[in-house]
């Protein structure tokens, strides 16, 4: 730096966020979106200048930042988020900062103050003149006492000095600082532009999904961090050699439609709410009724409407702002998003040309639909000629059920035959109630075998004769406009619905219609997790879980000590076995039929039982036993149900930290990494 010469000062972007304290805080762009907004920001102001000689008008730039994410409008100085609602937050051209004893970071002056403070230090450093002092109108006074030491003075009236302790505090000098040098503050390098995997997440009940009450935005935030970082950390060579780039997570929010004003349920259920211990009913409300709602029709309807047309919706922006994007697309559900997924995709429909297959009746009752019998239905009550316009409009008597009078009018069928069907229909769900709520086979559908087994025969609903065949909700399911490459459950419950929907099995040659792999990923603390595997496995196969690595490459230590000390208690519960055998040989055998001495020392094979027993106790299975298990086509005949492993803290009392293991994927490293893992391996990019 010479002196009395005058540099232009460095500017950096920043955008502002409310924090939990309702404080703002302001946050860096990161080292490449930054010169790209400087860049549009002088490009702007050149236009604005041609087009302001020109036609008098201003020229908005929109810049694309943090991964496409959000769109930064230069000339309203704001940051809009793209794929989620959220209140737009302010962006600065920031060059001068200042920072209070008590502050944590700088805050940057606003840019007209930042224009007078650059302009006052232009001239002292010009003059070589540093007695200046800029009064502004919100009663700060800034000093400039010489290039290195600049500070700011807040003016506080005497009157209001009695009535403020603190006046002395607010008025200690706050330091001021010129461009970033100097100032400790974390740039962050910026995202690969090229995006190689898409995933939709989805959340579970109630508005919060960790333990901190954030939503869903804030945690997908933090797991795509993580993501950035494994990748980084573990994937540094195939990054380097430009070889892949990143994968981009895009939050589902269901819960604000579902609670929203649209459908006016939260008013209904206020009207209805005891006074009593009202924060305990509001949680409640917000989150455990949930549940109930996604059993309800009318409310399972808008759960599974919205999750679908959010992912189609968000999934189609996704493909405008990255038109190179050939990579797959996979989900990922929490707690009770999981089984929203789950019910989603197993309705999925594949079309095969010009047959359509029904992929929702798979699961447990498949069906197809014999166009000869819904003919011979309608010849039996007069309606035969119908027959082709029905058929041309791909309606069958399942789908002629839903429709109403106002729809076969619109068909162009006449009042009598009109009338002479919407009597068939009632005829039939007359004889659906008689059946006291069990639904019967729609007319004109054969039966196919079932690929997952009945429900229990004690059972006092017949879930075999449900439209949906695992007990679903009976609705109209929407369709994907996609193939996901994996499923990804958290933390879910899947597995007890299933089985309280009546199911006991579910086939191995069962795979998900339009999704070929399926992950059940769970802590093993977690009070709301299930397993999934031994609803497919041979019966009475007790096999434990995977256990998911850790992400620093090796199992956590207190769990390797754990199993150290199970097999020192196990060998020595083998020695003492075997040593009260040779004592009871010896005490039993006459005396002339002693063994010799040194063949006592020698361990004989141990009896069958005795090894099988150490084995399962231990949990373990032999190779060959692995080879003749089959996992199903849940996940292409591999496994699928991994268990994380719990924290030192974590395993002092699984009871205190019961809930709090449900709400860990977010921020689990381990739980990033494995769906990097399987991702990327579908690539064959490798650890």
């Amino acid at each position: 730096m010479i002196e009395g010469v005058y540099e232009p000062v460095e500017h950096h972007w920043f955008h502002c966020e409310q924090q939990v304290d309702c404080k703002d805080s302001w946050f860096p762009f990161s080292r490449e979106d930054s010169p790209r907004l400087e860049e549009a920001h002088k490009y702007g102001m050149r236009q604005f200048i041609i087009l302001l000689q020109i036609i008098q008008i201003a020229l908005e730039m929109v810049v694309a930042t943090e991964g496409r994410r959000f769109d930064v409008r230069l000339k309203e100085r704001r940051r809009y988020a793209v794929y989620w609602e959220q209140p737009p937050s302010e962006v600065r051209r920031c060059s001068w900062f200042h920072k209070g004893d008590k502050d944590i970071s700088y805050t940057p002056y606003p840019e007209h103050t930042s224009l007078i403070l650059e302009e006052a230090y232009m001239i002292s450093v010009t003059l070589n003149d540093w007695t200046r002092k800029l009064e502004f109108p919100t009663g700060e006074t800034v000093v400039l006492h010489s290039r290195m030491l600049m500070t700011q003075q807040q003016t506080i009236p005497s009157k209001y000095w009695i009535s403020f302790p603190s006046a002395s505090e607010q008025s200690r000098p706050r330091t001021v600082k010129r461009g970033l040098e100097g100032i400790s503050i974390e740039i962050p390098e910026g995202e690969p532009y090229q995006v190689d995997h898409l995933v939709f997440m989805v959340h579970g009940v109630g508005p919060a999904c960790d333990i901190q009450l954030r939503g869903v935005v804030q945690c997908v935030n933090d797991f795509r961090d993580a993501s950035l970082s494994l990748l980084s950390s573990h994937f540094k060579q195939s990054q380097d050699g430009a070889h892949m780039g990143r994968v981009e997570f895009i939050p589902i929010n269901w819960h604000r439609v579902l609670h929203g004003d649209a459908t006016g349920v939260d008013e209904d259920i206020q009207r209805i709410t005891l006074p009593s211990i009202s924060r305990l009913r509001q949680f409640s409300n917000d989150t455990v009724l949930d549940l109930f709602f996604y059993n309800s029709p009318t409310y399972c309807k808008t759960i599974i409407d919205t999750v679908a047309s959010e992912i189609n919706r968000l999934h189609s922006i996704f493909l405008q702002r990255h038109p190179q994007f050939t990579g797959a697309v996979s989900l990922t559900g929490h707690s009770l998003g999981s089984l929203i997924l789950f019910d989603l995709l197993t309705n999925q429909e594949i079309h095969n040309t010009d047959e359509k297959i029904v992929s929702s009746k798979q699961l447990t009752k498949s069906t197809s639909i014999n166009f000869e019998s819904f003919e011979e239905t309608l010849r039996n009550f007069g309606l035969g000629k119908f027959f082709q316009m029905l058929t041309k409009e791909q309606m069958d008597l399942e789908s002629l059920t839903l429709c109403s009078e106002t729809d076969l009018k619109d068909l162009g069928i006449p009042l009598g035959p009109r009338k002479k069907i919407m009597c068939l229909l009632k005829r039939w769900r007359e004889k659906q109630e008689s059946r006291t709520g069990t639904s019967q086979p729609v007319p004109g559908v054969q039966e196919q075998p079932t690929l997952l087994s009945d429900a229990p025969s004690t059972s006092p609903v017949d879930y075999k004769y449900f439209d949906i065949g695992i007990g679903q909700v009976s609705i109209v399911y929407p369709q994907l406009a996609f193939q996901p490459q994996a499923f990804f459950a958290l933390g879910s419950p899947i597995g007890m619905f299933l089985t309280v929907r009546g199911l006991k099995r579910i086939d191995p040659k069962y795979s998900l219609p339009t999704c070929k792999s399926f992950y059940n990923i769970f802590h093993p603390f977690d009070p709301v997790a299930f397993r999934i595997e031994p609803m497919v496995v041979t019966p009475g196969v007790d096999l434990p879980p995977m256990l998911i690595p850790h992400h620093k490459g090796r199992k956590r230590m207190h769990l390797e000590l754990k199993d150290s000390l199970k097999r020192v208690s196990s060998d020595l519960l083998l020695s003492i076995s075997t040593l009260r055998g040779a004592w009871q040989t010896l005490t039993t055998l006459p005396v002339n039929t002693l063994p010799p001495v040194a063949s006592l020392g020698t361990t004989a094979a141990l009896p069958p039982q005795e090894s099988e027993g150490s084995r399962a106790q231990n949990g373990t299975v032999s190779p060959t036993e692995m080879k003749n298990i089959s996992f199903g086509m849940l996940n292409g005949g591999r496994r699928f149900d991994y268990v994380l492993q719990e924290k030192p803290l974590e395993s002092f009392n699984e009871y205190l930290f019961a809930i709090q293991s449900h709400l860990c994927y977010w921020d689990s490293e381990d739980t990033v990494l494995l769906l990097l893992r399987e991702i990327y391996e579908g690539k064959g990019i490798l650890l």
